[in-house]
């Protein structure tokens, strides 16, 4: 079994996070699940959590964690880090998908968007990294989406958008991060559309007038884009795919993890383009002779 490592997962009520949690916990690790109002709508997966833990005898302890808000991620890892000591791995999960007209969305609606995937990643790791950079030592876990740079549908544009920048603020800290010996692993899924909330929670435009003039001629197409993305997927495709993922790149040894780990069976492309990109960048640093932060551990 692999060293038992400290870990903490944000948007851990459900979905991708609610499945890594279970997963880390299960290989052995102490996982704290972060989810935002524990005492509130989310006491149920709270009692979910515990119930679990129990039955299976794991260590994986529920913490209040809202990435929209500084002070609650301060004193989440404030919380975790006085227990144990240390911190080694922060699994950025928690996001939110929006669908619909791209104009018909407010830009606070798209601000609101931003905030929740790419500002609430900012926030825990402003959180966080003190305490890794001290240790000389962990690793960022970004759950990003073959979206970013794969075929992707319309009407989704504002989640992708976030996502995208996502994306590239992670990279930016792979290379900001490395000198630290704090590693980057992106976990990019594809577009499963059952065993998430994804689409059942997806927030709608605020400018329901503005919505409706593309009902004319792209109603059928936003009513069933996710049951289009479905037929892509083949039949033993699993959700489950991607904690099991994100369990193997955590458990990998320090210096061995590549940058992006693709979990996509409907095969969009992203995992071509990324390659690609990935590529470039690696020769670009070695160009202007910063070799050093293209160690293995952030960068293939």
């Amino acid at each position: 079994m692999n060293a038992e490592k400290i870990i903490v997962v944000t948007g851990a009520s459900s979905g991708f996070g609610a499945l890594t949690v279970r997963a880390l916990a299960r290989a052995g690790h102490t996982v704290y699940a972060g989810i935002r109002e524990t005492g509130g709508r989310n006491a149920p997966a709270v009692a979910d959590l515990a119930q679990y833990a129990q039955s299976n005898g794991v260590d994986l302890r529920p913490i209040e964690l809202d990435v929209s808000s500084q002070t609650s991620a301060d004193d989440a890892l404030a919380e975790i880090t006085h227990a144990h000591g240390r911190l080694d791995v922060v699994v950025h999960n928690a996001g939110h998908m929006v669908l619909g007209p791209a104009e018909a969305f407010t830009p606070e609606q798209i601000g609101q968007v931003y905030d929740t995937n790419v500002l609430g990643t900012q926030r825990v790791n402003r959180a966080a990294l003190p305490y890794m950079r001290r240790q000389n030592e962990g690793l960022l876990v970004w759950v990003g989406s073959s979206s970013t740079r794969g075929g992707c549908p319309p009407f989704l544009g504002p989640y992708f958008a976030a996502k995208a920048a996502m994306d590239a603020l992670a990279v930016s800290y792979a290379g900001e991060l490395i000198r630290f010996g704090v590693e980057t692993a992106i976990v990019v899924p594809g577009a499963y559309t059952e065993g998430t909330n994804h689409f059942l929670h997806a927030g709608r435009p605020d400018d329901a007038e503005r919505a409706a003039a593309y009902d004319e001629k792209y109603a059928s197409l936003m009513d069933d884009v996710n049951v289009r993305l479905a037929g892509l997927l083949p039949p033993t495709a699993d959700v489950a795919e991607v904690a099991e993922a994100i369990v193997r790149v955590v458990d990998m040894p320090a210096g061995t993890r590549p940058l992006r780990i693709h979990v996509d069976p409907s095969r969009d492309g992203s995992e071509v383009v990324s390659a690609v990109a990935d590529r470039i960048r690696t020769d670009f640093f070695r160009r202007i002779g910063l070799d050093d932060l293209l160690t293995p551990g952030s960068s293939l």
